[in-house]
């Protein structure tokens, strides 16, 4: 599958939301701040910035699939950061790290497996993994109307198969992968991350959950759609986030 491409100079204006899940995360990663991090989906490099801040002596390797994210984030980051296009299923460091990082990304990958497998192997020996994303029951009433919406013409043809665009996971499915990919003390929990967004069509087709949608529409079908699935969800729209926290460490060797 091809990376999913973005609008990142929107996403980086109205993606507030994933920037204060972003500190929530920060604010419980102990650091000294001599670490070498690892931001696994830095998207345009906002939560990444908050990060380099509790790093003034460490380093942080930012990456990202998407090429417009990258270069976003490399404009706003510059030197204090080595920025990398990479999908993180092929992450291959010449250095391992002491934290994996990463807010809203994981639930964007389908193959968790791997992901953790990868990411265990980025790590030193008592290395640190602290990440949230989307879990289960994650935007479930946004979902059935999107599902809706996309079942009408003109929307029907491009929108199939768009179940497979998320892994929405359980803590329990999610403990039981990362012991198997090596980790311990794992901790895994969900909690709510509710949004009413300012401005519905621009949030959900930028920095939300209709992103993949309108990344399969033509361009001409994508104000339409917006349009007819904030008339779905009603006002206000209100978008039933479910975050899924992640904390777990590589044991010593």
């Amino acid at each position: 599958m091809s990376p999913r491409e973005w609008d990142a100079a929107t996403y980086d204006r109205v993606s507030e939301p994933q920037l204060e899940w972003g500190r929530t995360v920060l604010a419980r990663l102990p650091l000294r701040g001599d670490e070498r991090v690892l931001d696994a989906g830095c998207g345009s490099g906002r939560v990444t910035a908050e990060l380099l801040a509790r790093l003034p002596d460490g380093e942080v390797v930012a990456v990202d699939a998407s090429a417009a994210m990258i270069a976003r984030a490399g404009e706003a980051l510059g030197d204090r950061a080595v920025v990398m296009q990479t999908d993180l299923l092929d992450l291959d460091l010449d250095e391992p790290v002491d934290v994996v990082f990463s807010t809203a990304t994981f639930h964007w990958i389908l193959d968790h497996a791997r992901l953790f497998a990868r990411l265990h192997a980025a790590l030193r020996p008592e290395g640190r993994l602290v990440a949230q994303c989307g879990g289960e029951g994650n935007i479930a009433r946004f979902l059935a109307a999107a599902e809706r919406v996309g079942s009408r013409t003109p929307y029907a043809q491009h929108l199939a198969g768009m179940a497979h665009e998320w892994r929405f996971a359980s803590p329990q499915d999610t403990t039981t992968l990362l012991e198997r990919a090596g980790f311990e003390e794992v901790r895994c929990w969900l909690s709510d991350g509710t949004v009413v967004p300012p401005d519905p069509p621009e949030y959900i087709g930028a920095a939300g959950p209709a992103n993949p949608h309108v990344a399969r529409l033509p361009e001409e079908l994508c104000g339409p759609f917006l349009t007819d699935l904030v008339a779905e969800l009603g006002e206000p729209v209100t978008l039933d986030y479910v975050r899924l926290n992640i904390e777990a460490r590589r044991p010593a060797e």
